[in-house]
């Protein structure tokens, strides 16, 4: 007798079950919504956020017959249908950017998952740190904050974004350039945040 071939594991294995048992993708939904939330109502705004992480797991859901099955992790996936998503929504990502660039310095980051975000609102910095972000170009833009906000890896960016890997790297370099040159050579990313990320 021949065994059923075994399924994939992680996420994958999940997802390709629920091609079968739609009910099983509540897991994907459990696992990573909080956090694809938290990414879109820094990138936009916490109203913004409910609807498109919503929608992000509702096109996720849809598609999810397309899903490859050879990626374990589905984190990078759902990160590149958020993004795509809020790249819908870039005149309000721009205005986000240009108040916050108003604010003058404030509060930090209060909790422990706003860790990463407090390293690029800075006190020093937010005001000309938002408005260099929100003058990036799109991609560069996006390459950028999934790897601060989203906390992706470059190979994760690279699957989420559906770029090759180098092209993550320099689309991150330039916006680091254009970023520290808007800054007076000060860079608002940590030195270990390149180290990291690969």
């Amino acid at each position: 007798m021949i065994a059923p071939p075994e399924a994939p594991p992680g996420d994958a294995g999940v997802i390709g079950r629920s091609r079968d048992e739609p009910e099983l993708f509540g897991a994907i939904f459990d696992a990573y919504f909080a956090e694809i939330h938290r990414y879109l109502a820094r990138r936009l705004d916490a109203h913004t956020a409910d609807d498109l992480a919503a929608e992000t797991f509702a096109v996720a859901f849809r598609g999810r017959d397309r899903y490859d099955l050879s990626r374990p992790n589905a984190r990078p996936w759902l990160y590149g249908i958020a993004t795509n998503l809020a790249g819908r929504h870039r005149r309000d990502e721009r205005r986000k950017l240009t108040a916050l660039a108003r604010v003058g310095p404030g509060a930090a980051a209060a909790g422990h998952e706003d860790a990463v975000a407090a390293r690029v609102t800075a006190e020093g910095v937010r005001g000309p740190l938002a408005r260099a972000v929100a003058a990036l170009p799109a991609g560069q833009r996006d390459v950028l904050l999934l790897v601060v906000l989203g906390g992706l890896s470059y190979e994760e960016v690279a699957v989420a974004l559906d770029v090759p890997f180098g092209t993550v790297s320099s689309r991150l370099n330039r916006a680091r350039k254009k970023l520290r040159k808007a800054l007076g050579d000060t860079d608002p990313l940590l030195d270990d945040q390149e180290g990291a990320s690969r």
